[in-house]
């Protein structure tokens, strides 16, 4: 039972609950800026991701609208 609370511990923490309004930019593959885009919470995923699908190779930046700080553990992306 005990290796049971301590797994759920350990797949709960890696969870995190992204709030705030956020501005999504980036550049292609070859250098020139992508579609800017506003995103609300964990919907900068949804918005990330499908700027990676339309533009494989981009770098994707995800910007706090507050505070203008980008966003530590989710940007830069480099789409695949």
């Amino acid at each position: 039972m005990n290796r049971s609370w301590m797994v759920l511990a350990l797949l709960l923490s890696g969870c995190v609950t992204t709030s705030g309004s956020f501005m999504v930019t980036g550049t292609k593959a070859d250098g020139s800026p992508l579609p800017a885009a506003m995103a609300q919470g964990s919907s900068i995923y949804t918005v990330r991701n499908g700027l990676c699908k339309a533009y494989p190779g981009a770098t994707v930046k995800i910007t706090d609208s507050a505070t203008g700080k980008e966003l530590a553990s989710e940007s830069p992306h480099q789409c695949k």
